[in-house]
């Protein structure tokens, strides 16, 4: 180990484990060691069990509550047998072959959103990663790995936040992972969720209910009790663990606004900064408050769902749920996101119904991660259609173009490279046919308020999410990306990132907004500063008929189709086309 934790099972060279629990007003705690004699626990102040045993590495453990059921370690590193299974002790020493590696400037970072389980497990996506470098990525974002009941689901229902659910691989199989990207210049993200804990295998509330509070719920569930220590401790730790026993890169910590606690996310960046010293670390939010404050410090970036909303209902012409928001003029709004960052600043939000947001615009480019596409925007969909069932391919072309050229942060998500039409649903696979049950009529019910689900007989179609065959139709096929489509896709983003590496890259930490303009009802005009000092101008009309159109000075860097930029002088920008150009100081 490289960090001292306070939870859970650390091994020493000597062949003896200390284990360590807080479960404050049991009466006693058992540890129970599978082949050998159970041993009880000594007590320590303020509700912490703790006995140092002999125990190898590989030895299954469990612990019995005085005052309740045995149960897995809630700090447990690997299980044998899911959630409520053994415990694992587990040695996390890694021959590393690229132990110096340093992650590119946040400026500078292509990420790209992947679901272990859909490509395969962690030797899957290792399998991928040569492919994806040759793209031009150099970060990826891997969706929550935390062990979760069942044999599939999207991440965000673990119980076990230190353990990798076993159904995508081993401990070890992660760090081959993590290795491998590094040594082809990758940096691996991990997704955290600390808001929650899934409906099945959570069993803090038999060994702490202290654990959480009595007065406040989530979307999910109960919310998490960050006043107590040990409780802040427990996730702090866990994200310094996945920094540093697995040499990840960064993390996206999942929906914060969701943590009732004002002081935890300032907290949890301080002690992750300083147990990383040294080392190049990516932190990332996902924020529905649009709270501009914690992006002057804290953390690195927050994914701008702002964007995201103004470019779909571009391509879609959709103002359903939160579309409503960017529906009256979706092309004023980018402009405000493409110029300031965040779109919602403190005006009222008429999905939610109250101000969302500060101001944003004095922060960096680099403060906001875009997309055209992420897990959320496209499995939240009750049939999970990707962008490319919904919109006509010259209009993604040229949405991708501004996605990839502007000094904002890109995210791609898996299966955009290659224009994937095949859907991303939202799956579990929870053993309890009751939960499941549950969960498929939930599914079902969230969506009868949408006008194309009003019909009992439509809302039958939804796609049951603990079907197995849910999640198969979510993996991605390699006959998509050989298609001829998907070859024709994945030259024209290589060649955007290329462009973006070599022509914006090293200069991209300075940049600053310029201007920021509509074209016409549907399209836009923006401008930006380089740290060299160089002008970037992008102009995408998203309308279906040409738009006039200031050219750009310097040279071309992009067009979303061939010939694209030389008409825009005497014709204007055509229908669903976008060009960038370069002017060098």
């Amino acid at each position: 180990m490289s960090h001292s934790y306070s939870f859970g099972a650390l091994p020493a060279p000597s062949g003896r484990t200390r284990f360590r629990l807080w479960a404050p007003g049991q009466p006693g705690v058992t540890l129970e060691i599978q082949g050998a004699a159970s041993q009880p626990m000594t007590s320590e102040p303020d509700g912490w069990w703790s006995l140092e045993a002999e125990a190898m590495p590989g030895t299954r453990y469990r612990y019995a509550l005085g005052d309740g059921p045995t149960v897995p370690d809630p700090a447990s590193h690997a299980q044998d047998g899911d959630v409520d299974g053994w415990s694992i002790v587990t040695d996390h020493a890694h021959d590393w072959k690229h132990p110096d590696f340093k992650p590119r400037p946040w400026p500078q970072a292509v990420v790209y959103e992947l679901h272990a389980g859909a490509m395969g497990g962690f030797r899957g996506v290792m399998d991928e990663l040569q492919r994806l470098a040759t793209l031009g990525v150099n970060t990826i974002e891997i969706m929550p790995v935390a062990d979760f009941a069942g044999a599939a689901n999207w991440g965000y229902d673990g119980v076990l936040p230190y353990a990798p659910d076993e159904t995508y691989g081993t401990p070890e199989d992660l760090k081959a992972l993590v290795d491998t990207a590094h040594g082809l210049g990758i940096a691996v993200i991990l997704d955290v969720v600390y808001n929650h804990f899934g409906p099945a295998g959570n069993y803090w509330h038999s060994i702490a209910p202290d654990f959480f509070r009595k007065d406040i719920h989530t979307p999910w569930g109960d919310a998490i009790d960050f006043r107590e220590k040990p409780v802040r401790d427990f996730f702090i730790e866990n994200a310094i663990f996945w920094l540093n026993e697995y040499r990840l890169d960064g993390l996206r910590l999942d929906a914060v606004h969701a943590i009732a606690d004002d002081t935890f996310l300032g907290e949890l960046s301080a002690r992750v900064r300083k147990a990383t010293a040294g080392r190049e670390v990516y932190l990332v939010l996902e924020n529905e408050t649009n709270d501009a404050d914690r992006l002057e410090g804290d953390f690195d970036a927050q994914w701008n769902d702002d964007v995201h909303h103004c470019l779909h209902v571009l391509l879609t012409g959709e103002h359903d749920a939160y579309y409503a928001d960017y529906a009256d003029d979706p092309a004023g709004h980018l402009v405000r996101a493409l110029r300031e960052g965040f779109v919602y600043q403190g005006e009222v939000s008429k999905n939610l119904g109250h101000e969302r947001g500060k101001p944003s615009g004095h922060l960096p480019p680099s403060a906001f991660v875009n997309c055209l596409q992420n897990h959320d925007q496209v499995g939240n969909r009750a049939l999970g259609e990707r962008i490319f069932a919904l919109a006509p391919v010259d209009g993604i072309r040229s949405a991708f173009l501004l996605l990839l050229m502007a000094p904002q942060v890109p995210m791609l998500f898996m299966g955009d490279e290659y224009a994937s039409g095949k859907p991303f649903l939202f799956f579990t696979g929870f053993p309890s046919p009751e939960l499941a049950e549950a969960v498929r009529e939930g599914r079902r019910k969230e969506f009868a308020r949408f006008p194309a689900f009003n019909d009992p007989e439509k809302r039958e179609k939804i796609p049951d999410p603990n079907a197995p065959a849910t999640f198969a139709a979510s993996r991605p096929e390699k006959e998509e990306r050989v298609s001829e489509a998907g070859l024709h896709m994945e030259s024209f983003i290589s060649t955007l990132l290329r462009a973006r590496a070599m022509r914006l890259g090293p200069h991209l930490a300075e940049a600053t907004s310029l201007s920021a303009e509509k074209l016409g009802a549907k399209g836009v005009r923006a401008q930006w500063r380089l740290g060299d000092g160089a002008v970037l101008t992008i102009a995408a009309q998203f309308g279906d008929q040409p738009v006039p159109c200031t050219p750009g000075e310097g040279t071309i860097l992009a067009e979303s189709a061939p010939g694209v930029a030389d008409a825009v002088p005497a014709d204007g920008l055509a229908a669903r086309s976008a060009v960038a150009w370069l002017k060098v100081a």
